[in-house]
């Protein structure tokens, strides 16, 4: 090679190592990215190795397995390429800051060639922020809504540790049939905000966090969903059904081959403690100044890798309330334990503990992904097979999907839930697997089975077409009585409330970066059982937005 040449590389590389730091910083994405999707595409076919059990993860992380899909792109079909160099220019920035450099920046592309609305760059801290916009229309059988929505999203980097954002987003609907209360949808739940208004809906979701990343480990305090398992449409352990709530998450790669999680959740129980409660000495908004009862969630896990593409985890998470227990906040503490020694195994004192496993398997069988989950409320394990006495109060979901199905970027999958009576409920109601009366698990609550099966295909970069089709069945909440001393307890789907049949269909473009079209058509063919009466509803959505 000749000498100048030599030189001139020698001083790029020096020059390209002094300009750009590479950071550790934290910022968690949106897991409604369709950056997810694509790389659990990757990862069933066996070219990265994703640990996506617990959403969010960070840019980094994403970008990371994108800089590994870049290196084999080879391998890749020329849609994954485009949408591959797509998602570069989006999560590039998350991962190198530009040092030395001060500058400020408006409506500009920047490094990587990706349209930021706003940027500031100062040494190692930076600000990105974007704007949220969006419109949208659903009508339909007794329903023709028009969605507003606008916000903004913040995030940044400070030094080489810190990172922060910000997300607000604020919903207005007008017209007739909208959802005030969001209980039989996978939608994630509302606050409503002014109940008093019967024209209109408006409600808004606010995110943020503040963490600090090292080589090994996370630790992040914010306000945002924590999802855990897998699932089409629906989670039995942590889902994105209740609002978002305050936490402390801790995540450690202690080895490789072992990922350990821990959260602690401030829930919101919905229920007065009128021991607080006290008159305001006036008769503005009722005269009383209202508390609800504190409730609170402990949570973790360990994922394990037992070999390239097959991962099982296990976790426990445990229910409590009146106030802040220390020892809920000690990650590796076995809760279930402590609960029991720390009560004197009082039920009417103690907490309520729920433990839950994962199993989830890519490429073992070529370019698939085979997952199950099981989730334990109650279980008696000297019972289990005793028909009389047993109380094995547990969900699962198992589930298959194939890509590449006769053509590249086709994929179908089936899947199957259940979750038996009273799971998720407890007879101290401020226990209950709930956050603002929402279910934090699964959507359809408990007493119910799913079967589900999809196909995917993306015909271009970037578009993304599925169909559903959905067969449910669920039955009565029961009471108390029933769920702790009947025997035998009630059978699976006893007092049978509806049978129902989903056809759904949904197209969505994202035709910038973070700017997307979308339609969904829906058809549900519900059965009610206790009336012996059938109903169709049709439903059409229609929206383009500007932002996750």
């Amino acid at each position: 090679m000749p000498i100048k040449l030599l030189r001139g590389l020698t001083l790029l590389c020096m020059g390209v190592i002094f300009q750009l730091h590479v950071t550790a910083q934290t910022i968690w994405e949106n897991p409604k990215s369709e950056a997810y999707p694509f790389l659990t595409r990757m990862a069933n076919k066996g070219l990265i190795q994703f640990n996506d059990l617990i959403l969010p993860v960070s840019r980094k992380t994403i970008y990371e397995h994108l800089r590994q899909l870049q290196q084999i792109s080879s391998s890749l079909t020329s849609t994954e390429k485009k949408e591959l160099a797509f998602y570069l220019q989006e999560y590039s920035r998350a991962y190198h800051t530009i040092k030395d450099t001060s500058n400020i920046s408006f409506f500009k592309k920047d490094a990587y060639g990706r349209f930021r609305s706003f940027t500031a760059n100062e040494h190692t801290t930076t600000l990105q922020v974007d704007p949220i916009i969006g419109m949208g229309y659903i009508g339909g059988s007794d329903k023709a809504v028009k969605q507003y929505s606008s916000g903004v999203d913040i995030w940044g980097t400070i030094g080489s540790h810190w990172g922060f954002q910000i997300y607000f987003r604020d919903f207005n609907e007008t017209g007739t049939g909208f959802d005030t209360l969001t209980q039989n949808t996978p939608n994630t739940g509302i606050i409503r905000k002014d109940i008093s208004n019967h024209k209109s809906l408006n409600y808004s979701e606010t995110r943020a966090a503040i963490t600090y990343t090292w080589k090994k480990g996370i630790v992040s305090i914010g306000q945002d969903h924590l999802q855990w398992g897998y699932g089409q449409n629906g989670l039995i352990v942590l889902s994105d059904k209740s609002p978002v709530f305050p936490y402390i998450r801790f995540d450690y790669q202690l080895f490789k081959w072992l990922h350990f999680n821990y959260a602690h959740i401030w829930l919101n129980s919905n229920i007065i403690d009128s021991g607080r409660t006290y008159a305001t000495g006036n008769t503005v908004y009722g005269g009383q100044r209202t508390y609800f009862q504190p409730k609170y969630m402990a949570i973790h896990s360990v994922n394990i890798t037992l070999k390239k593409g097959l991962t099982a985890a296990i976790g426990e998470s445990m229910i409590y309330n009146d106030r802040i227990q220390i020892p809920y906040l000690i990650p590796i503490l076995f809760y279930k334990i402590y609960d029991y020694e720390s009560t004197n195994s009082n039920n009417m004192s103690g907490s309520n503990s729920q433990i839950f496993f994962n199993i989830n398997s890519r490429n073992q069988i070529p370019k698939t992904q085979l997952y199950g989950t099981v989730f334990i409320d109650e279980i008696s394990v000297t019972n289990f097979f005793n028909t009389k006495k047993r109380r094995n109060q547990l969900g699962y979901t198992i589930g298959i999907e194939k890509n590449d199905l006769f053509i590249p970027y086709f994929s179908m999958g089936v899947e199957y839930t259940r979750v038996n009576p009273f799971v998720y409920r407890n007879f101290i109601p401020a226990e209950d697997y709930t956050n603002h009366g929402y279910y934090l698990g699964d959507w359809m609550g408990n007493n119910f089975d799913r079967i589900i099966v999809t196909a995917k295909y993306h015909p271009i970069a970037k578009l993304s077409l599925m169909a559903r089709f959905q067969y449910s069945r669920k039955g009565g909440p029961g009471n108390l009585i029933q769920q702790y001393f009947v025997q035998p307890q009630p059978s699976f789907l006893f007092d049978l409330q509806n049978k129902t049949t989903e056809f759904y269909f949904q197209a969505k473009y994202e035709w910038l970066h973070r700017l997307y079209i979308n339609a969904i058509i829906q058809q549900l063919h519900s059965h009610d059982a206790i009336l012996n009466t059938n109903n169709i509803a049709n439903t059409l959505q229609l929206g383009i937005s500007y932002g996750l």
